[in-house]
């Protein structure tokens, strides 16, 4: 899928340190620099936690073709990165956080790879409603027949979204994938979201075994009302988590 564009940034370590590390994962459309992921990366540092952030390919800096994009080979990117961090001398632990459609990707890589690779979870706004938005025929305000898709779908942001993406997204394993993962997991919801309903949120609380939800009144898809309070959530219960 090409090269990826990605931004590493550690904490003051001393010689031969190593620090916790937490892999940022955007959502469709998104990049590695949006507020959010900006101010959780902020966050994380202060507090001696090393953050990875990358751009999925054909977002933001990174190659690709955005017609070709799928969550699968977003998949491919995230298992790119976690080696990539796996092995840097300053990682101690490889926990994720997804917003998104990031979080659909991070919730089923965590469940291929398990606690013993991925210390923790993240969840904000995890957008599993991209399979029902596939086999409804109906993503991000474009409207198609999921059964005889075109080479791709123009989506009124004037992104070209790929056959290949509503195919897998119609059979897309989400919720069973990610119940594999029995590390530490937080969710993280806003419950005035449009773009994908809280029950989402509710689902990945029932099936992963070891994870907490927060369910914010009023809040939207992009934590805009009040991101201050959803990154405090995000990043300090990473703080608590990676420290015990």
């Amino acid at each position: 899928m090409g090269q990826l564009a990605a931004r590493l940034q550690v904490p003051p370590l001393k010689a031969g340190e190593q620090c916790h590390m937490v892999i940022l994962c955007h959502g469709f459309t998104s990049e590695m620099n949006n507020a959010l992921l900006e101010n959780i990366a902020g966050s994380l540092t202060k507090a001696g936690i090393g953050v990875f952030r990358f751009d999925f390919n054909a977002h933001g800096k990174s190659e690709g073709n955005f017609a070709d994009m799928t969550v699968l080979n977003e998949m491919d990117d995230l298992i790119s990165a976690v080696s990539f961090v796996r092995n840097l001398e300053q990682t101690a632990s490889i926990s994720l956080l997804g917003h998104s459609q990031g979080g659909v990707v991070a919730s089923m890589v965590a469940g291929q790879l398990g606690k013993d690779a991925i210390k923790s979870l993240v969840l904000m706004a995890p957008a599993a409603v991209l399979r029902d938005d596939a086999l409804r025929g109906n993503t991000m305000g474009a409207t198609y027949d999921p059964w005889h898709a075109p080479e791709y779908v123009e989506l009124p942001s004037g992104h070209k979204l790929g056959r290949n993406f509503i195919q897998t997204a119609i059979s897309l394993p989400i919720y069973e994938t990610a119940a594999h993962y029995d590390g530490p997991a937080l969710v993280i919801h806003g419950m005035a979201d449009r773009v994908v309903p809280y029950t989402y949120g509710e689902r990945f609380n029932q099936v992963l075994p070891a994870c907490r939800l927060n369910l914010i009144p009023g809040e939207d898809h992009a934590f805009s009302s009040n991101m201050p309070y959803a990154v405090f959530l995000a990043s300090g219960w990473l703080i608590k988590t990676l420290d015990e």
